[in-house]
């Protein structure tokens, strides 16, 4: 009875694991479309004894970059990512680089959160330029002299596949990921260009479809435990 009772426990954490699992696969093909997404890996270890414990990975490679017709559009052309300051002052890092003009006009996220440590757009600027090393210059008019306005800063992170999701397709620094080092003399940083997901649609579904087939080898196994658990209670009686 108590073989058949650690046989069942096992089983149940294989299953609630996988079902963890599935949540983040099924994620992950949700954000396929989402500008910088980086997918997430759920990595399964089997303890000493027997049983299994979880891991989340963030695939930190850089997604292929897609050209804009937005002057708010930046992409980052290699490693790192950009620290954004929530309304509330939390600070948290993004390689989303759809950004736009805020109501106050500083250079903000798709939900407001500020970039850097603000860089204001004057409202009447006749047009701005976002150089390679992250700096904004502004033009009041067609003959006007170029003034930098701010910079676009870039961090990077020791270990960035430990960093955990943040809000809205944000990450989180963790004590794994290392700290935020700004990135001195950056060159990478494409104005007119959006970062594509780094989600490889196949590689999920085939991950899917190989999930599923163990999580009915589980149940199935649960069902036969089950059975013989109820047929020993019954030889008992």
């Amino acid at each position: 009875m108590y073989n058949m009772q650690a046989v069942v426990r096992k089983n149940i954490n294989n299953t609630t694991m996988q079902f963890e699992r599935l949540g983040h696969i099924a994620n992950n093909l949700s954000n396929y479309n989402t500008v910088a997404y980086k997918t997430n890996r759920f990595e399964q270890m089997l303890r000493e004894d027997g049983y299994v414990d979880g891991a989340i990975r963030t695939n930190a490679l850089k997604g292929s970059i897609r050209i804009s017709t937005n002057p708010y559009d930046i992409a980052i052309d290699g490693e790192g990512y950009i620290p954004v300051v929530s309304p509330d002052g939390e600070i948290q890092y993004t390689r989303d680089g759809s950004l736009k003009r805020g109501a106050n006009g500083y250079l903000v996220t798709v939900d407001d959160w500020m970039v850097g440590d603000g860089i204001k757009i004057p409202a009447n600027s006749y047009k701005f330029e976002i150089k390679p090393n992250g700096d904004v210059i502004n033009y009041d008019n067609s003959g006007s002299l170029p003034e930098k306005i701010g910079t676009i800063p870039i961090v990077q992170f020791d270990s960035p596949e430990n960093l955990e999701q943040g809000h809205n397709n944000k990450m989180v620094v963790t004590s794994e990921s290392g700290e935020a080092k700004i990135v001195k003399e950056d060159q990478q940083i494409k104005q007119y260009a959006t970062e594509v997901s780094n989600t490889n649609i196949y590689d999920e579904m085939n991950e899917l479809m190989r999930l599923n087939t163990s999580m009915i080898a589980s149940m199935n196994l649960m069902k036969v435990a089950d059975d013989m658990y109820n047929k020993s209670i019954n030889i008992r009686e």
